[in-house]
């Protein structure tokens, strides 16, 4: 049976994932020169941490983690709740700091959790067959459930990170079986409201979506960072100026290019081949993720993986787009590249998910599986 699981597990999942990890380090170390490489060697600590949770996750029955889900789900609704009274850091309530140098931010781990909460209220609202999912009153559930920690995210402020979860939340309903009329309403809405939301965004995120249109009108102020992007990635042109010799980024005008803008640090030393290269390898990983859920042995493994996959979707376009200058600048951090201990222990969290899930794939399962872990 152990064998049988190795031989269906989805092995490039993992490749990739540590691939981009390789990338991320040797762009760390050439971003943390000037700084005694503390985030560098701190985000080797991280990995270390991290990948043990990925096996531990890899080997447990997601099935069992899942039944644990709706408890974990209420603990970290209070930890988002108990932020929002923290001490700003950078403007925002995002994080729990501990000691002098740790900060754990909860809405990064509870990404994992709420997709596999979500899937499961998903499963009880569709026990009578897919199409429930059309029911209103179901379907206000759904939103419900989502919107809580969206909102909540929200009020931190941390638009980049809620959009995260509202996106997956659009992968998961796509593949629920929803009705096409709620989804040509949903785009309407969106077109409709779209005005409104922006007039009565946060000022500071009114500020970004101002700036991603003219960042010359404010060069030495809001449209400083977006600029020296540019500028990173445009001087990197085929192969890059090479490690440790980026001028934007040794001379200290990308900031913060540890997190944020880690992309024009690749762009600029790495060159168009590596920064390409990365784009393929997400592409890959989403696709990879998309088609686990696709082949997976129930609708709770199917849920999971394409929130995986709305989850990694966003990150990668919002903030590849944003160093660009295609996309407003949100503070999304590239998984398994940027800096980040929260976020890399949540992506790795992920990556055991999706080899988990992969790994236990049957073929000619109905909607149904015949291994129903609830007994209905």
């Amino acid at each position: 049976m152990k064998e049988k699981r190795f031989k269906n597990t989805d092995w490039i999942v993992l490749i990739i994932s540590l691939a981009l990890l390789g990338i991320g380090l040797v762009a760390l170390y050439s971003a943390t020169q000037n700084s005694e490489l503390d985030e560098f060697k701190k985000q080797i600590q991280w990995a270390v941490f991290s990948i043990p949770f990925m096996i531990i996750v890899y080997f447990i029955d997601y099935k069992i983690i899942v039944k644990f889900a709706p408890v974990l789900y209420m603990v970290f609704i209070l930890l988002l709740v108990g932020v929002l009274f923290t001490k700003p850091i950078n403007g925002a309530r995002s994080w729990y700091k501990i000691g002098d140098s740790l900060a754990i931010q909860p809405s990064e781990l509870a990404k994992i959790i709420v997709i596999m909460f979500m899937a499961f209220i998903l499963y009880r609202l569709q026990l009578k067959g897919k199409r429930e999912i059309n029911k209103p009153w179901k379907l206000i559930v759904y939103f419900v459930f989502w919107g809580l920690p969206i909102f909540l995210i929200y009020k931190q402020p941390d638009l980049g990170t809620a959009l995260s979860y509202a996106t997956a939340m659009l992968f998961m309903l796509f593949v629920s079986g929803l009705d096409k009329k709620y989804m040509v309403l949903a785009i309407v809405a969106i077109v409709l409201c779209a005005p409104y939301v922006v007039q009565h965004l946060p000022a500071h995120a009114k500020a970004r979506i101002e700036i991603f249109k003219d960042p010359e009108s404010d060069p030495r102020g809001l449209g400083y960072n977006l600029i020296q992007s540019k500028l990173a990635i445009g001087a990197g042109q085929f192969l890059g100026m090479g490690v440790l010799k980026g001028n934007q980024t040794q001379l200290g005008y990308l900031s913060p290019k540890t997190t944020d803008f880690i992309y024009s640090v690749i762009g600029e030393e790495m060159g168009f081949v590596v920064s390409s290269t990365i784009v393929v390898l997400y592409v890959i990983l989403i696709t990879k993720a998309i088609g686990i859920g696709k082949n997976a042995e129930d609708s709770i493994g199917s849920y999971i993986a394409t929130g995986i996959a709305g989850i990694l979707f966003f990150h990668m376009i919002e903030n590849i787009g944003m160093t660009i200058g295609l996309l407003p600048i949100t503070g999304v951090p590239l998984p398994f590249v940027s800096y980040g201990g929260s976020s890399l222990i949540t992506n790795f969290i992920c990556i055991g998910l999706l080899l988990n899930i992969s790994s236990r794939r049957k073929k000619g399962l109905s909607y149904n599986s015949k291994y129903n872990m609830y007994g209905n």
